[in-house]
């Protein structure tokens, strides 16, 4: 439905002059929360968001794109960027990234490392020595780890 959203939302941002990063959507006891990342080249402020999220909304009811109650809530990807695409990782190469992956992959779920390269359709992780080579398919989420945002995540295996 996220992408279904994003394919739908994204013509709107853009015309209003932002890129739509992408789309999360978060179900809790009934209620939904849908929250649009946007960017443009000079950041983004509070009015930015809120001139996004009066047109998002409008799109959303007359299309009638969701259904019950839901809260929209549109944010600049902050510090700690998330990244949705693999046309978004290639952009930060270099970068630490801090991933969590959808099941077990070679013992792991979550890991943090340095952005090495994209191979094909791989993310290749440098985890402080050893190389680990991700099928994007399998990324839940991803977003870039700042040194106060990373909680030594690498290299751990999960059970």
């Amino acid at each position: 439905m996220a992408d279904r959203l994003l394919t739908l939302l994204e013509p709107t941002v853009r015309g209003l002059g932002y890129e739509l990063l992408g789309i999360e959507r978060i179900r809790s006891s009934g209620a939904q929360l849908l929250r649009l990342y946007i960017d443009q080249s000079n950041g983004i402020s509070a009015a930015d968001c809120e001139r996004v999220s009066r047109q998002v909304s409008d799109v959303i009811e007359v299309e009638g794109l969701i259904r019950g109650e839901y809260t929209l809530e549109v944010s600049s990807p902050g510090i700690d960027r998330p990244l949705f695409t693999l046309e978004q990782h290639r952009r930060f190469v270099g970068e630490r990234i801090a991933m969590r992956l959808r099941s077990l992959y070679e013992g792991r779920l979550r890991l943090q490392g340095v952005l090495v390269e994209i191979d094909n359709d791989h993310l290749v992780v440098d985890l402080g020595g050893e190389i680990f080579r991700v099928p994007f398919r399998l990324v839940e989420r991803s977003r870039l780890a700042t040194e106060w945002s990373a909680q030594g995540v690498a290299g751990k295996k999960d059970r």
